[in-house]
């Protein structure tokens, strides 16, 4: 469920985007990795071992406590995440981080804990985009904020790129999230196609089983809305200075990469899962370099 901004992730995650890497300012990797393992410790406590829906959302009101407690600059001895809470205290002490922005993340896990327990769904794009600003946005935000970048453009750019790789991560993992009972594609969009979340159940992912054509075409339809939102915040690579500048164009460049592969795999992503591996890194940055404010379309037009 992690949001998908640039991220260092330890070896037992996939992730689709670099974090804190060598294109980071050096004085900036010590908070960006403070927040990172803010992020991946509560998304573990939300997704990872057999605990219950209940014991998990027990675990994250304690996990918020603590925020609360560093945003006040306190590490109790008592603390059960001493080494997500202490570099956290430091940096939201020396660089300001807002704590509403480190929230929010944690209500959108926990939002994702409780849809998932009662089978909610989305009704709408707006609601999904709802739990994309509290799941991605705010990590976009905290960068920005490191960087001194404060405009209403920059911000909304950035919401719009973090929204598009969340997105992104969804329609990437139907294969993933469909069995574990998440369902984010919006029922607005599913009714136009004559879907229903019963209709999911007739295949099995990543099976011989082949899903329904108007699932390929849902698909197809959502990966264009994420190509779309990339697009809208893609300018802001030319507006941050240099180092910032390059790891976000490798950022947008890695969401764009897997939504061309989903292209590539007719937009079946039901029975196989795309992901970026080093044989993808020469085009990243071939791509990176090239970026310009003209965009390639896609191969097709997505059904309507």
């Amino acid at each position: 469920m992690s949001a998908t901004p640039p991220q260092a992730a330890p070896p037992a995650h996939y992730e689709n985007f670099p974090v804190a890497s060598w294109l980071c300012p050096p004085h900036l990797r010590p908070p960006i990795a403070a927040i990172y393992h803010f992020a991946r410790t509560a998304d573990d406590i939300a997704d990872e071992g057999d605990a219950s829906p209940d014991q998990r959302l027990a675990e994250l009101t304690a996990y918020r406590e603590e925020l609360a407690q560093a945003a006040r600059g306190e590490v109790p001895p008592s603390s059960r995440w001493p080494q997500v809470f202490g570099p956290l205290a430091h940096c939201i002490a020396q660089y300001g981080l807002p704590e509403a922005l480190l929230a929010d993340l944690l209500s959108a896990f926990m939002q994702d804990i409780v849809k998932t327990r009662d089978r909610g769904t989305y009704a709408d794009r707006a609601e999904l985009l709802d739990y994309c600003r509290r799941s991605a946005n705010p990590v976009g935000r905290l960068l920005l904020h490191l960087y001194g970048v404060t405009d209403s453009q920059a911000l909304a750019q950035s919401d719009a790129i973090c929204s598009a790789l969340q997105l992104i991560n969804f329609w990437q993992d139907p294969s993933v999230d469909l069995p574990r009972g998440r369902f984010y594609f919006p029922l607005t969009d599913c009714d136009r196609r004559s879907l229903t979340r019963e209709h999911f159940k007739v295949f099995e992912p990543l099976s011989n089983a082949p899903p329904p054509q108007e699932a390929i075409n849902l698909i197809a339809v959502v990966s264009h809305w994420a190509r779309e939102l990339m697009r809208e915040g893609a300018p802001l690579v030319h507006r941050l200075p240099g180092r910032a500048g390059w790891e976000l164009r490798f950022v947008v460049q890695g969401g764009l990469r897997i939504l061309d592969k989903i292209e590539d795999l007719g937009f079946d992503t039901f029975s196989q899962r795309p992901t970026i591996g080093k044989t993808d890194a020469p085009l990243l940055l071939w791509n990176a370099m090239r970026m310009r404010r003209q965009w390639r379309p896609m191969k097709a037009a997505p059904p309507r």
